[in-house]
């Protein structure tokens, strides 16, 4: 066992092509140890830079090995020397050296044979050229003469085995014992021993350790924090690609002129997030006029490196001022979404505004809230597409909406409609329905013309439209009927089939409940649609189903529904003058006591409660008696019960 370093060193890797294959990188080294026979123990750093396979302890080869290889059955060899020879050939031996050997209760041909393992320096070139092939960052490029792709071109490759290089040649590169500091420093370091990689990084401007560039970052705003009495907020996401981003990060306070401040805070936040990854400061709860901005430098002078980010900080701030005032004076309007394709066949966005207007209607009309309020926002929500802030910032779509509607003295309630619309929350009643006609228009339209998602892809994001649906429906307390909508609405869709909106949007009730899949199969099975009911009996099933109980009641009611299962349940007539035991009486008289239960939990717990007696029931009558009168009503008796059930969940549906 040596240890072994491996390094590869490419131009600036893109963030987030690197983060997105991050989990992965790991595993497909491991795979290819496995595939080798060379498992050990290893750490993976990376930079922008170079990523870093670490191996404290690695084998100088493969251990040997036995391979025992069988072949057909001796009965069968000895009549057939073709499967000799071709046993024969595959061992690489002569069919004179065959040999049977005993398995179970049969001879077959065996052979057996020592392999040695190979040293690892032979089979070092391959394992890392393949390791580089599985790397999936999406787009490739090629560099100069090379015809080898990555997803940057590669400029050296160290692999040492303790104190010796291991030569080789793969991605047009020649390996070596040399690697490359920060680029300030810009001269190879030439490593003699792979413990000195590490120190000699350190001293030479690379924090190769990615935890410790996070910390160095998050400690040195802490301190800017507890200096300037201010507050950081750190976005996790905006960190890890600044970690992606640097090799060694010093984080440092700069500032812009308070007359930005007037603009929205979502505009400053995403001028700085967006474009120059930067962090935004706080002071007393408010944004104030100050970012944080992690350096990459190798240096001890960050003053001109503060003063270059002031200064492209301000030009951005400065567009977007104008962009503001200029919006502001041009106020919203929707004739322009005219001139703005929504998607082929669908029509313009106006058109969509006009599509998501009828469904509002139809939802104020159906489940109360105010329907001027509705309208209102409806034909203002799409209105700053056409403004300059969203043309540059296409991510503050709707927030822009917002202020610009306050700033016209539009009602709170719709200009936050129009805020949330793309989200998946809703405040108000008119901000739930605003979302609500947006996500069902989409669904709708799309499926009209043939664009339903396929497998996993799902470009439009119908998938997610489904689950705004249902969790501002449930959150707003709106008793959407989903079916009776989509079957009202579908008339203004051609060549639509609702049942396929309908079943997309109830398959997402599985992504949305933590609860055994048939729990929301036996509810769906019932033919309910309220969502609101739904949700209920989703939750009152599945308290009943994790109850310990529960396998002897799913016995019971089991046999409940299969003696009933061809029975109609439409057309149900007890007549008590039939009853022949005490056990239908009874039954059948503590069964009447449901009639005068409304609450749905109550009557859930009243049913499970009827047990004992139906199985005293099943115990001591004989439904199926040759009398046709009393065999129908003993399955009439059964068939109350099942129908009362069925109005919470098909319990038969319920599986284990």
């Amino acid at each position: 066992m040596k240890p072994l370093l491996i390094e590869i060193g490419t131009e600036e890797l893109p963030a987030i092509p690197l983060l997105k294959e991050l989990p992965n990188i790991e595993k497909k080294w491991l795979n290819i140890l496995e595939k080798y026979n060379l498992k050990t123990g290893f750490e993976f750093f990376y930079t922008p830079r170079r990523l870093t396979l670490w191996h404290r302890e690695f084998p100088t080869k493969q251990p040997d090995r036995i391979e025992e290889i069988w072949g057909a059955p001796k009965t069968i060899a000895e009549k057939n020397p073709k499967a000799v020879e071709s046993f024969a050939k595959k061992c690489g031996i002569s069919p004179n050296e065959v040999k049977y050997k005993t398995k179970g209760e049969q001879e077959f041909l065996y052979y057996k044979k020592e392999i040695k393992g190979k040293n690892a320096k032979e089979l070092l070139p391959k394992m890392i050229g393949e390791w580089l092939k599985s790397l999936n960052f999406g787009k490739t490029m090629k560099w100069g003469k090379c015809d080898a792709e990555f997803i940057r071109p590669i400029r050296w490759i160290l692999c040492m085995m303790e104190n010796e290089a291991v030569i080789f040649d793969s991605f047009c590169i020649t390996s070596s014992n040399f690697t490359m500091p920060h680029r300030i420093v810009k001269n190879p370091i030439f490593i003699d021993f792979v413990g000195d990689y590490f120190c000699k990084l350190d001293k030479n401007g690379v924090i190769l350790y990615q935890d410790e560039r996070r910390k160095k970052i998050l400690n040195e705003i802490s301190e800017i924090e507890q200096k300037n009495n201010i507050k950081v907020e750190i976005d996790k996401e905006l960190l890890d690609e600044i970690v992606a981003i640097t090799e060694y990060p010093t984080a440092l306070l700069g500032k812009f002129d308070k007359e930005f401040l007037v603009l929205p805070p979502e505009v400053i936040i995403t001028s700085m997030k967006e474009h120059q990854r930067y962090f935004p400061v706080y002071k007393n709860g408010k944004l104030t006029n100050a970012f944080i901005v992690v350096s990459n430098a190798f240096t001890n002078n960050f003053e001109k490196i503060i003063t270059g980010n002031e200064k492209v900080l301000r030009a951005r701030l400065s567009d977007a001022l104008f962009f503001w005032e200029n919006d502001i004076k041009n106020g919203l309007s929707i004739e322009g979404l005219k001139d703005i394709v929504f998607m082929d066949s669908l029509g313009s966005v106006f058109d969509k505004v006009k599509r998501e207007e009828s469904i509002i209607n139809y939802l104020t009309k159906n489940y109360g809230g105010n329907i001027e309020k509705a309208k209102k926002a409806v034909n203002l929500a799409k209105a700053d597409l056409l403004t300059e802030m969203v043309y540059e910032f296409t991510e503050l779509q709707g927030i822009m909406g917002y202020y610009y509607a306050l700033k016209e003295g539009i009602d709170k309630e719709i200009a936050i409609a129009i805020k949330e619309q793309y989200t998946d929350t809703a405040s108000n009643k008119t901000s739930a329905f605003l979302n609500i006609a947006r996500n069902l228009d989409s669904l709708l339209a799309l499926f009209s013309i043939g664009k339903k998602p396929k497998g996993n892809k799902d470009p439009f994001a119908l998938r997610r439209s489904a689950n705004h649906i249902i969790k501002i429906s449930l959150e707003n307390n709106i008793p959407l009927d989903i079916k009776k909508t989509v079957y009202d609405l579908s008339k203004n869709y051609k060549n639509l089939n609702p049942d396929e909106v309908i079943e997309f949007i109830f398959e997402r009730l599985y992504k949305f409940y933590n609860v055994n899949p048939s729990v929301i199969r036996a509810v769906l099975a019932t033919g309910e649609s309220n969502i609101l009911e739904i949700d209920k009996k989703i939750k009152l099933i599945n308290r009943v189903v994790e109850s310990k109980d529960f396998k002897d009641l799913s016995q019971t009611f089991k046999r409940v529904a299969n003696i009933v299962k061809d029975f109609d349940l439409n057309n149900i007539d007890v007549d008590e003058s039939l009853f022949e035991k005490e056990e239908e009486k009874i039954l059948w008289n503590e069964f009447l006591k449901v009639k005068e239960i409304t609450d749905l939990e109550k009557k859930l717990d009243f049913l499970i409660s009827l047990k004992p007696l139906i199985d005293k029931f099943f115990d001591n009558v004989m439904v199926n008696v040759e009398d046709e009168k009393i065999k129908n009503n003993r399955k009439s008796l059964i068939a109350s019960i099942y129908k009362e059930f069925l109005d919470i969940a098909d319990i038969k549906e319920v599986t284990l």
